[in-house]
């Protein structure tokens, strides 16, 4: 297998994701594009490495980080985690940007937070759970 390809293939395609989300109008057709068929497809890809390739790595496993190392010393593992962060990162995106939407969050503020989870996952949703925190701070003492 072409594991260079295919890793060229998946960051490309959620790179696309990425842009749409953060460019894009929010249409559903846009979102549901996003949710079912790119991080669809990436997550079937990823299913598809996990039960071709998984399963030979000796010594392999989540028990120590000699067997997480162990497991990402095949191509066809590491390619798969490569795209188990880019499936799980772009599905949280989309979560933020929906729910980001529905608050009436601005677009500049979200492209941040966005970029923020892109790059950092973890703490592009930290950031975005503190704005809503603030966000919720301030109706309170409005009520």
């Amino acid at each position: 297998m072409h594991f260079e390809l295919l890793f060229s293939v998946a960051s490309t395609a959620a790179m696309a994701g990425w842009l749409a989300l953060i460019l894009l109008p929010r249409w559903q057709a846009v979102i549901g594009l996003i949710r079912f068929g790119l991080i669809g497809a990436l997550s079937l890809t990823y299913a598809v490495l996990i039960f071709v390739y998984f399963f030979r790595v000796a010594g392999g496993g989540f028990g120590s980080i000699a067997e997480v190392r162990a497991l990402f010393m095949s191509d066809g593992v590491l390619v798969a985690g490569w795209i188990h962060y880019l499936a799980f990162d772009l599905f949280v995106g989309t979560w933020i940007a929906v729910e980001a939407d529905r608050r009436g969050y601005h677009r500049l503020l979200q492209a941040l937070i966005l970029a923020a989870t892109f790059l950092f996952g973890p703490i592009g949703l930290l950031v975005f759970y503190l704005t809503r925190a603030t966000d919720m701070a301030l109706t309170f003492r409005k009520a």
